[in-house]
């Protein structure tokens, strides 16, 4: 009954029937187009303002944007069984180009985790990100759910190999999100309870190890994030002054193009981890409001294309790819107001950056294919 009404209140509004029938003819999903372009839209007012009125930047930006737009449209004509049947190739290349990058990767902003093909940067565990969700849901899509243990434990090496090679790059960020893409597959098909406690007392157990385990500038963020006092010129420089920029916006904001704390480079990274900082600035508490609902729409609209897709593959498949655009910009806010510790997760479509918005892109592209072909089946 519950899931019933969860479904009615997430059903689509009614369109004009041509613009509806154009639409899923190019695989377009209506208002998941509508929200994500609204979205980026905003975000290169926030980004201008960000970045100091930096034209070059805001023109690197349509150009992502462009081919962001172009990936996800493609991404939009594969039907879900064509993803099905490619999962494992899609996870064993990406694989061994993740391996890859050990060896002759390209080393640059403290890393080695580019591969350099020359007219372009690649960087495989962004290819991870959706190749870890397609894996678990090509393989549980076969299997009597909910999970037992032994099918349950099949998806840890999956997830944790790649993680752990990510996390050596380093890019605790990429990894973080790569483990929680995968387990929420997990949770999606039915973890039993079991095998949860089992796992949580396991890395309850590690946690000791994974401490000497990290590089020295993590183990200062996770130490900065209980106390940033203990170094407010040094290693809690970042966290202070984006409070500062939040709480100074007030109800309303100083108004845009108005914010000190970017203006006058008090907050650094202002244009990319730290850009939330800036909306709060400038536009307040309220405009943190209005922001956050336009990307809890998006959500709600990935859980009505979760819950009405036809399969379990392309059940478990929007639900991790929703799941994992919730987390991403939770970390984000939650990093920058200080409820979480700094890990460099970029704040979706709004904060600077090509890679990761091209992936993104592409999981929206993929969602809107399970939308669409669900469609085209069922009529």
């Amino acid at each position: 009954m519950l899931i019933d009404q969860f479904k009615l209140m997430l059903k689509k509004p009614a369109y004009n029937s041509s613009y509806r029938s154009f639409l899923q003819y190019i695989h377009i999903d209506g208002p998941m187009l509508s929200f994500l372009f609204i979205l980026s839209i905003i975000g290169l007012f926030i980004l201008y303002s960000a970045s100091n009125k930096n034209w070059h930047t805001i023109e690197s930006r349509f150009m992502h944007l462009g081919i962001s737009f172009v990936i996800m449209l493609c991404f939009a004509q594969i039907p879900p069984i064509s993803l099905q049947r490619s999962a494992l190739w899609v996870y064993l290349t990406g694989f061994i180009l993740l391996l890859t990058v050990a060896f002759i990767g390209h080393i640059g902003k403290g890393g080695q985790r580019w591969l350099n093909f020359g007219f372009m940067h690649f960087q495989p565990s962004e290819l991870m990100k959706l190749a870890i969700p397609l894996i678990l849901a090509w393989y549980y899509h076969k299997t009597h759910l909910p999970l037992n243990f032994r099918s349950a434990f099949i998806a840890i090496p999956l997830i944790f190999v790649p993680a752990i090679i990510t996390a050596k790059q380093p890019d605790l960020s990429t990894a973080a999100l790569l483990m929680i893409s995968g387990l929420s597959i997990l949770f999606l098909a039915g973890i039993s309870l079991r095998f949860l406690m089992a796992c949580f007392a396991f890395l309850i157990c590690c946690l000791p190890f994974a401490w000497y385990a990290l590089h020295e500038y993590q183990r200062q963020r996770i130490l900065t994030f209980f106390d940033p006092e203990q170094d407010p010129l040094g290693k809690g420089y970042h966290i202070i002054q984006s409070k500062i920029a939040v709480g100074s916006g007030g109800l309303f904001g100083k108004g845009w193009l108005n914010g000190t704390q970017s203006n006058l480079h008090f907050l650094p990274e202002h244009s990319t981890d730290f850009i939330f900082a800036v909306v709060g600035e400038e536009f307040g508490f309220i405009g943190n409001i209005l922001l956050i609902s336009l990307y809890m729409f998006i959500v709600i609209r990935g859980l009505s294309i979760t819950l009405n897709a036809q399969d379990t593959f392309s059940r478990l498949l929007a639900g991790s790819i929703t799941f994992t655009f919730f987390t991403s910009f939770f970390i984000n806010m939650g990093m920058v107001t200080g409820i979480v510790p700094v890990m460099g997760i970029p704040l979706p479509l709004i904060s600077y950056g090509g890679s990761s918005m091209v992936t993104m892109m592409a999981s929206f592209g993929i969602l809107m294919s399970i939308q669409t072909h669900r469609k085209l089946v069922t009529t």
